[in-house]
């Protein structure tokens, strides 16, 4: 008997499974089921509980007993719990998104809201909003329809909104690098909430911030309706401390560490030093020269510094999508954007500043093989890496020192 769990057509990358093993003493299975499979499991109603996700959340609802009010009205349902062989069925979501908006500071009382797709998370968000009071609500799709309208339209006639929030899975891993609509067009927008949750920092959520726009990203609102759905799955309330004490938990099991610094600055060092359980330590300059199978002075050598740093990107992209990373950085990675982007999509960027008596030039490094190169690329890059960094790790005694400094500050930035 599968007691709870979730049920979906591919669960290979639901958090699901390690939330409800935060917030409960009860084993949480994960179901793949086809669609062939979905009503002999109904039918069979072994189980006490089950969270409902893609594509079943509208299929489950001729099987059930009694649906909520609000699981009603939004046509969806991701939580069904066996009450003596009776069916309840709830949404969940709506309580996770609205959740997401609290903390996020978002407000949809008064505003236009823009709701980008038309899928069940969807018409949540268009409940929410309507019990939040918002005062035009318009649905975003791709193709023409009465009752929604076009992304062209959205930009060329919509331009007010005030509030976007995204429920596509544009910008969702492993299409990590796109976004559902260019924000730059929404000169009174407000607000951003975005459903998706893997990466933890969507492009769409990144534009926004670096507007000073509020916004949030999915991973809040998975652990929140988590916490409703074991609330209902057990019959009993879960403190909001303990709710937000399990969401800092997830994330910081998530969340990468990106060291960034000039080169001598020892960042490899530190990243060994950061020693957190179920993390790895990844150093791009390493995964460079395994890539192309010689030293990077050799590299820069025979191939050139553009064909290096077109390799220190992609394999910056591939580290930095995985979570559970602690990534030492070249000391170039933060000249382009795209690597910056990539980095914070997952992590938090922690600025190593070395004082310059600290640092040394290596054979190992062209670009920085002298004092006098060291010297300048210093007075070229410090900038850089303070206005791209989450925080800035002074130059203190020890490296031990300043691997304690990075996680102090990251517990504290998480709570």
């Amino acid at each position: 008997m599968a007691e709870y769990g979730c049920i979906g057509k591919k669960l290979t990358h639901s958090f699901s499974k390690e939330i409800h093993a935060r917030l409960a003493d009860y084993e949480y299975r994960l179901i793949e089921l086809d669609e062939t499979e979905v009503d002999t499991f109904f039918k069979k109603k072994n189980f006490k509980a089950v969270n409902v996700t893609i594509p079943y959340k509208q299929t489950v609802i001729p099987y059930l007993d009694e649906v909520s009010d609000i699981a009603k009205r939004i046509g969806a349902v991701n939580t069904v719990v066996n009450k003596n062989g009776r069916l309840y069925g709830y949404n969940t979501d709506y309580y996770g998104l609205k959740a997401l908006s609290e903390k996020c500071g978002v407000e949809l009382k008064g505003k236009k809201v823009l709701i980008l797709g038309t899928g069940g998370t969807s018409k949540t968000a268009r409940v929410l909003a309507e019990d939040m009071g918002a005062e035009k609500i318009l649905t975003v799709s791709r193709s023409i329809s009465e009752k929604h309208i076009t992304y062209a339209e959205a930009i060329k006639e919509h331009t007010d909104a005030e509030v976007i929030i995204n429920t596509t899975p544009s910008g969702m891993y492993p299409d990590c690098e796109g976004a559902p609509i260019d924000i730059s067009h929404f000169e009174k927008l407000e607000g951003v909430l975005d459903a998706v949750y893997n990466p933890l920092c969507t492009n769409l959520v990144m534009k926004a911030k670096e507007r000073g726009i509020k916004g949030g990203n999915g991973l809040y609102m998975l652990v929140m309706q988590a916490v409703v759905a074991a609330e209902k799955f057990l019959g009993t309330e879960i403190p909001r401390k303990t709710a937000d004490s399990v969401y800092a938990s997830v994330l910081s099991s998530k969340e990468n560490i990106v060291l960034t610094g000039m080169p001598g600055s020892g960042k490899s060092t530190l990243g060994k030093l950061l020693d957190i359980e179920g993390f790895t330590f990844t150093d791009t300059d390493a995964e460079i020269e395994k890539c192309c199978g010689c030293s990077i002075r050799e590299l820069i050598s025979s191939k050139g510094e553009k064909y290096f740093r077109d390799l220190e990107t992609q394999v910056i992209k591939d580290i930095s999508s995985r979570p559970g990373q602690i990534i030492s950085t070249g000391g170039g990675a933060i000249l382009r954007k795209e690597n910056v982007d990539a980095l914070k999509r997952n992590g938090r960027i922690f600025f190593i500043d070395a004082s310059l008596s600290r640092l040394c030039p290596t054979d190992s490094r062209p670009l920085s093989d002298t004092k006098e190169k060291l010297i300048k690329l210093y007075e070229e890059r410090k900038d850089i890496y303070r206005s791209t960094a989450d925080v800035i790790v002074p130059d203190m005694e020890t490296p031990k020192t300043e691997a304690q400094f990075i996680l102090k500050a990251r517990t504290e930035l998480i709570l």
